[in-house]
């Protein structure tokens, strides 16, 4: 019997996360955050992708965290972890040609946001097994998340024929659509949820970036053939890597590629992008509020109420989100959780230091 081949995990940390401020902030971003249990998103994303199947994962980050990413695995036990660190931001598609040419041509690899939810692993793992044969014969795979309502802030992947067992080849990739496509979309049962997440091998995705971003392809071959290397810590060369176009994985390959599928899967997904999702997530009392840290909730209902810091005492009040670190409040509605966007338009047009100092 042939030996399966071990998966490599590339977690992709380079968000700054500012959806989730004022806890979130670009000098300590979400996934370097304990958000839905006692270990950071980081952490868990890490240890879904542990064991026997699984190599040591690949981690691409911002330079600016590459300290506090070594420390939280190394918390986590997961061991031998490569860091490339991105001079600049360039988007998903060559921070992913990164860890493509670090790793051999013939690896598979599992591309994840560092910063997901996934509540039932198994059914994660199996379907990576699903995908596993076709990535082996050289296609792009995408895994879709069952959808649960008509979500506007996702894209969506239509799917087409079945080409193996639990495994549909892509249709088409839509944008993120309004209330009434999405509805539509739903109510088919041939969409879901991109998720962002991706199997394929290095040569692969390598000759699908030759084909249709060459020169996202050559910066990233020449940046890490002249990396400068400190222990695990890999530095792209920055003028090279500064020459690669900028784009996401979806338009710079999976939309452009002929043999793209899709493994549609319910795992219990989120990608806590909001103070809403993540309500929705943490553990509710009978009054359907969420609290944590020093918090004091009379006549209070269906609130997200969180401290790092200073007491919150929440009297009469429904339907809020509040959120207290050590220098920033934040009060919103909550189902409109999304409008913390204006807050940090706001902050950024006068430069002020909550958006980047960590609490």
């Amino acid at each position: 019997m042939t030996e399966r081949r071990r998966i490599t995990p590339v977690i992709l940390s380079g968000g700054s996360g500012t959806r989730l401020w004022p806890l979130s902030r670009t000098g300590r971003p979400k996934q370097l955050l304990s958000l839905t249990h006692e270990e950071t998103m980081l952490q868990l994303t890490a240890r879904r992708t542990t064991g026997a199947r699984f190599a040591a994962p690949i981690v691409v980050a911002n330079a600016a965290h590459a300290d506090e990413i070594e420390v939280q695995l190394d918390a986590a036990g997961i061991a031998d972890a490569r860091l490339i660190l991105e001079p600049a931001a360039r988007n998903t598609a060559p921070a992913i040609a990164l860890a493509a040419v670090e790793a051999e041509p013939d690896a598979l690899l599992l591309v994840m946001p560092s910063d997901h939810v996934i509540a039932d692993v198994d059914a994660f793992h199996a379907a990576i097994e699903r995908a596993v044969p076709l990535v082996e014969d050289g296609w792009l795979v995408t895994f879709g998340i069952t959808p649960t309502a008509p979500e506007t802030g996702y894209g969506y992947i239509n799917r087409g024929m079945e080409i193996a067992p639990g495994v549909n080849r892509v249709k088409r990739f839509v944008e993120k659509p309004d209330r009434g496509t999405a509805q539509h979309y739903v109510a088919t049962g041939h969409y879901s949820w991109n998720g962002g997440i991706f199997l394929f091998t290095a040569g692969a995705y390598l000759a699908a970036l030759d084909e249709f971003a060459p020169d996202m392809a050559e910066a990233a071959r020449t940046a890490i053939g002249a990396a400068r290397r400190d222990g695990h810590q890999i530095h792209p060369e920055a003028h090279a890597f500064g020459r690669s176009p900028s784009d996401s994985i979806d338009y710079a390959v999976m939309e452009k590629a002929e043999r793209v599928a899709v493994v549609p899967v319910d795992m219990g997904w989120s990608d806590v992008g909001s103070w809403d999702a993540l309500h929705e997530l943490a553990p509710k009392d009978e009054a359907n509020n969420a609290h944590h840290g020093a918090v004091i909730a009379i006549d209070t209902n269906n609130c997200l109420i969180r401290s790092e810091g200073p007491l919150v005492a929440a009297v009469g009040v429904q339907d809020v989100i509040v959120i207290a670190t050590h220098d920033a409040v934040l009060v919103l509605p909550r189902g409109d959780s999304q409008q913390v966007k204006r807050a940090v338009e706001a902050l950024k047009r006068d430069g002020h230091i909550t958006l980047d100092k960590p609490f």
